[in-house]
């Protein structure tokens, strides 16, 4: 048998993700497009409901208060969608609520200022109020970073290798969120695991009218079968004697957003009250704008490579975390109970639908604010139980996970050093992550705890990140350990021509600003 040939080892490096059907400025039919939009915000929809279905309560908010938070996450995820896709990155990223900000948000539900209200609806609006001062403050963290393009100039120490822990955790790193959550209805997320799985994978082939429906439509046809299942359970009384866990997490009927959302409502500034100040909650909000910013820049490059797009040149992915900032200043006025990130999920569902048009994720856009305004439509499908989005996050996360580890191929992994600092920034990234939510859970407080609060939430914000871990770790070790001499090995030969906007043709196809807003912002 004779020897095979080098090319037949290994593959070629690519700069472009190949196999996909829609690139980021090639766009579907009509029909095609807005079908794939509205899977794009039913998708957002598990985020936007979990949020404040968890935090609501906490601030003594109730039913008729936490639809109109989800109501108004809804409507300030759509217009953020629409600017960051306009004039930030350009990429087809959704933006969506964050959990970074829990800890922060937390600590200002537990004040004791806040705390000691008797009246729960006073408590809610105070809170509230707090939430949103805080989150007005954090988002100049963002706005300043970005628009002055000081992330650009921190963001020409990555390479290829200490992009791969980053993005990489921005997918493993909510693990948690997956099959635990699954394993609480196991019932119903069992098979819409193996459905999805299915329908995306096995049966992509499947085609009507020259279009893999069940490919490009598993989401959205898998979700209405084991909804109907799962109501079909609810109806037959299945969990009548069940613990109130399992109801809470099986039911379709449990959240009572239907019945608490009105016909019509459309969320403006401040509806909430004037927002209040205070330092202390100021400062742990800015370290959640921190991770939010890290955790984004990690999504943001995995959705231009699952959108066949070329790396984001430093000065628009700035661009994008300033339009980021503004987004959660938005929040603060509007009051979403929480700042803004990439939705990692929707990321992940570019790649398993193979279309990365940003057509279709501005359509989504549109879903959110029309549905968020039409408060019983909307209602109706935020009242799919959250195991059916967790057995989903099991595929999308472990996707975008798979993206950040393809970077591997720009590297030399045959050197010590780059295992070192891969296999290092990755299990640091998960381990000290879990360390503080374990001794979180146990202590009913994180590791940092002194008589400083800020200080704590700062502390405990940041180091229960794994991206933000892992970009700590990878950045510091790759920008000292021998790096004059291993560019080649980390990937820079290749990753140079990307962080400026001319430095590839490309890049214009990609980034340019509509309506020829590049006169008045030239590229740098």
């Amino acid at each position: 048998m004779a020897e095979p040939k080098p090319e037949e080892i290994s593959h070629p490096p690519m700069d472009q993700l190949q196999g996909l059907e829609y690139c980021i400025d090639s766009n579907p039919s009509w029909g095609e497009a807005i079908a794939l939009g509205f899977q794009h915000y039913i998708l957002a929809l598990g985020t936007a409901v979990m949020i404040p279905t968890f935090l609501v309560p906490l601030m003594g908010g109730s039913d008729n208060d936490k639809v109109r938070v989800v109501q108004t996450l809804l409507f300030v995820e759509g217009v953020n969608t629409l600017l960051q896709t306009l004039f930030g990155t350009r990429l087809p990223t959704v933006i969506g609520g964050s959990w970074a900000f829990m800890v922060p948000i937390i600590s200002i539900i537990h004040d004791s200022s806040l705390a000691g209200i008797p009246d729960p609806h006073v408590r809610f609006l105070n809170t509230m109020r707090a939430i949103q001062g805080a989150l007005i403050v954090a988002s100049s963290i963002q706005i300043i970073l970005g628009y002055s393009q000081l992330w650009a100039i921190f963001s020409r120490f990555f390479s290829p290798l200490g992009m791969v822990p980053v993005i990489a955790l921005v997918g493993f790193g909510l693990f948690d969120r997956g099959f635990p959550l699954v394993g609480r209805c196991v019932e119903i997320g069992i098979p819409m695991l193996i459905l999805f799985v299915a329908f995306s994978q096995y049966l992509k082939h499947f085609q009507a009218k020259q279009l893999p429906v069940l490919e490009r439509f598993a989401l959205l046809i898998s979700v209405t079968v084991i909804w109907a299942y799962a109501h079909l359970l609810t109806a037959s009384g299945a969990y009548k004697h069940s613990p109130e866990l399992t109801q809470r997490n099986c039911r379709t009927d449990r959240e009572n957003l239907i019945s608490s959302a009105p016909w019509i409502k459309i969320p403006y500034p401040l509806q909430w009250g004037a927002p209040t100040f205070d330092a202390n909650h100021a400062f742990g909000m800015m370290a959640a704008a921190l991770v939010s910013l890290i955790e984004s820049t990690g999504a943001y490059k995995a959705a231009a490579r699952l959108a066949s797009a070329t790396p984001p040149p430093a000065h628009v992915l700035s661009r994008g975390i300033g339009w980021q900032g503004i987004g959660i200043l938005l929040d603060g006025l509007f009051g979403t109970v929480t700042g803004s990130t990439v939705s990692v999920e929707n990321v992940g569902l570019l790649g398993s639908t193979r279309v990365g048009s940003r057509r279709v994720i501005q359509i989504a856009a549109g879903f959110m604010i029309f549905f968020s305004i039409l408060g019983k439509f909307g209602a109706l499908f935020a009242s799919i139980p959250f195991t059916i989005f967790a057995a989903v996050y099991c595929v999308l996360f472990g996707l975008v996970a798979s993206v950040g580890l393809s970077f591997l191929q720009f590297t030399n992994m045959n050197s010590m050093r780059n295992l070192f600092i891969a296999g290092v920034a990755l299990f640091l990234g998960l381990s000290i992550p879990d360390y503080f939510r374990e001794y979180t859970v146990s202590a009913l407080h994180g590791p940092a705890h002194t008589k400083a609060g800020w200080f704590n939430d700062f502390l405990n914000t940041i180091f229960l990140s794994s991206p933000t871990v892992a970009l700590i770790v990878a950045v510091f070790l790759d920008n000292t350990l021998e790096y004059k001499d291993s560019a080649r090995d980390r990937g820079m030969p290749w990753w140079v021509k990307f962080r400026t906007f001319k430095g590839d043709s490309r890049n214009e196809e990609f980034y340019t600003l509509p309506f020829n807003l590049n006169r008045f912002f030239p590229p740098s």
